[in-house]
C-alpha cells in the first residue's frame, strides 16, 4: 500500500525554521508545509501590499526560502505554504528568484490566486456577520480585505501540473497538508470520509510544534523534555488515511496520546462536525494508539459533505489602540502606583475613549488584587493604562498622559514610554462557492 510523509514547518508567521530543516535533512520527507497565516495577519498584510504593491507577503520568506529550497531540491521534497498572504504572485517571483540562484534546475514554482475576494463582498452589503449578526453594511466604510478561506482543490491541480513549490494566500490550514494525500491517493472529492481523515492530518500538522508538546507544557503538571529543543511533527500515512504521527528522535519535546488529543481539539467548535473547506469532518470516532516512544497512530477519522460557501476573513479598520506604560519601585511603590491612576483617570475623563483599562502588571493585570490574596506589598510595580478611540489624537493622549507623570505625578515615576496603533480587526462571513473563481500561476526554473 503506498505511503507518503509529511512534516510541519511552521505553525505561524514567525516560526522558527531550524525544525524545518531538520526535517528536511533527516525526516525522509516528501512533502512540508509551513502554515504561517493567522486571520488578523493576512488583513495586515493587505495594507502593507496597499502602501507598497510589491509587498504584502511573509516577512520571513525570503529567510526560509533561501534555506528550504536547496533541501527541497536535492531530496526532492515539495513544498506547499500560505506564505503569499496578500501578495501570492509576488512571493512566486520571490521563490523564483531564490531558486534560480541556488541552480534549483527544473524547479517549478506555482502561485495560487483567487482567495482575495474584497470586490465580491463589497457588492453584498447584506452578508450576515457570524460574530455579531449584523450585516456587512455597518462595517462597510472600513473594510480592507476580504480573504476566503480556499481549499485543497487549487493546490492539487497545481501538484497535477507539476508544481515543486506552491504559494497560496488564504487557504483552510489543514488543506495545505490534506492536498498532497487527494493528489497522491487518486483521492476523490466526493470521498467525504478520505477527505475527513486527511482533514484530521492536517489538523494535527498544521501548528506545527504544538503537537509536539509546545502548547501542552506545563511544568510539573505536564512535563515535556527538552522543550528548548522542541521538534516539529511529521506523518506517515497510507492511501486508506492512516498512519501515525511523530518527530525526530534527536529533537526535544514529546508526541503520545494526550498531546495529539489536545491539538485535535484546539480551536475546534464541534469535534463532530468541524466545517472546513472541503468537507465538514468528524473527529468524534478518533482514537490514538502510542506504538512506540514518540510515535502515536491514528484512526477512526471521517467526514461529511462540505457546505456551499467559504468562510471569508473580513478585515476592518476599528479604531486606535492608545498605552501608556510608567514603573514605580521602592518603599510604598504601590500607593504611587494607585496614585498614578488615580491622576491618569481623572485626566481622560470626557475623553471620547472607550475600553479603558488600568493595570498594574505582575500585580492585578491577570488576577485582581484582594485581602485574601494579596500577601505584602511587591518592591516594584508597572502601571499600564491603554484605550481605544475612534480618533488617533485621542487615542495618542493617553501615552502622553501618563508620560507626564515623570514631573507631574508621584515621585519616581521610571521607564515611561508610550504606543499608538491603528486597530485592524476581523469580521466572518459566508460567501458562496460559485462567486469564488480560482487561478494558477506557474514559474519553471531554466
Amino acid at each position: 500500500m503506498k505511503k507518503i510523509r509529511i512534516g510541519s514547518g511552521a505553525g505561524y508567521g514567525g516560526d522558527r525554521l531550524e525544525p524545518a530543516i531538520q526535517l528536511m535533512h533527516k525526516g525522509n520527507l516528501d512533502y512540508i508545509g509551513f502554515e504561517c497565516l493567522a486571520e488578523r495577519t493576512i488583513a495586515i498584510a493587505q495594507e502593507q501590499k496597499r502602501v507598497d504593491p510589491s509587498k504584502g507577503y511573509n516577512g520571513l520568506l525570503e529567510y526560509r526560502m533561501e534555506q528550504v529550497i536547496p533541501l527541497a531540491y536535492k531530496n526532492k521534497i515539495k513544498v506547499i505554504t500560505n506564505m503569499g498572504a496578500a501578495n501570492p504572485e509576488k512571493a512566486a517571483e520571490i521563490i523564483a528568484d531564490l531558486a534560480k540562484k541556488a541552480g534549483s534546475h527544473g524547479m517549478k514554482i506555482a502561485a495560487v490566486m483567487g482567495d482575495d475576494v474584497l470586490a465580491q463582498v463589497r457588492n453584498q452589503e447584506n452578508l450576515m456577520i457570524l460574530e455579531t449578526g449584523l450585516p456587512l453594511s455597518s462595517i462597510k466604510e472600513n473594510i480592507v480585505s476580504a480573504n476566503a478561506y480556499l481549499g485543497a482543490l487549487p493546490i492539487v491541480e497545481a501538484l497535477q501540473n507539476g508544481a515543486d513549490i506552491i504559494v497560496t494566500g488564504r487557504v483552510a490550514d489543514p488543506s495545505l497538508f490534506l492536498a498532497p494525500m487527494i493528489f497522491e491517493f487518486g483521492w476523490s472529492m466526493d470521498d467525504f470520509v478520505k477527505l475527513g481523515k486527511g482533514t484530521l492530518i492536517g489538523h494535527l500538522l498544521e501548528c506545527a510544534g504544538q503537537v509536539c508538546g509546545g502548547y501542552f507544557a506545563d511544568p510539573g503538571i505536564k512535563d515535556v523534555p527538552d522543550l528548548w529543543n522542541l521538534g516539529f511533527p511529521l506523518v506517515e500515512v497510507d492511501e486508506s488515511g492512516d498512519g501515525f504521527v511523530s518527530k525526530l528522535p534527536d529533537s526535544g519535546g514529546l508526541v503520545s496520546t494526550a498531546t495529539c488529543t489536545e491539538q485535535m481539539l484546539y480551536e475546534i467548535h464541534d469535534p463532530e462536525r468541524y466545517f472546513t473547506s472541503d468537507c465538514v469532518a468528524d473527529f468524534s470516532k478518533v482514537e490514538f494508539q502510542v506504538l512506540e516512544k514518540d510515535k502515536v497512530a491514528f484512526k477512526g477519522g471521517s467526514g461529511n459533505e462540505a457546505t456551499t460557501t467559504y468562510k471569508v476573513s473580513v478585515g476592518y479598520r476599528n479604531g486606535y489602540l492608545g498605552e501608556g506604560e510608567i514603573s514605580y519601585g521602592g518603599a510604598n511603590c504601590m500607593k504611587r502606583a494607585e496614585l498614578a491612576i488615580e491622576i491618569i483617570k481623572k485626566r481622560l475623563e470626557g475623553k471620547e475613549l472607550y475600553d479603558l483599562r488600568f493595570e498594574l502588571i505582575g500585580v492585578n493585570s491577570i488576577n485582581p488584587i484582594s485581602s485574601s490574596n494579596q500577601v505584602g506589598d511587591p518592591s516594584e510595580v508597572r502601571v499600564r493604562v491603554a484605550g481605544k478611540s475612534s480618533s488617533a489624537a485621542i487615542a495618542k493622549q493617553i501615552g502622553l498622559e501618563v508620560e507626564a507623570l515623570y514631573t507631574n505625578g508621584p515621585a519616581g515615576g521610571g521607564g515611561a514610554s508610550q504606543n499608538l496603533v491603528e486597530q485592524i480587526s476581523i469580521a466572518s462571513v459566508l460567501l458562496p462557492k460559485s462567486e469564488v473563481k480560482t487561478n494558477i500561476i506557474y514559474q519553471t526554473i531554466g
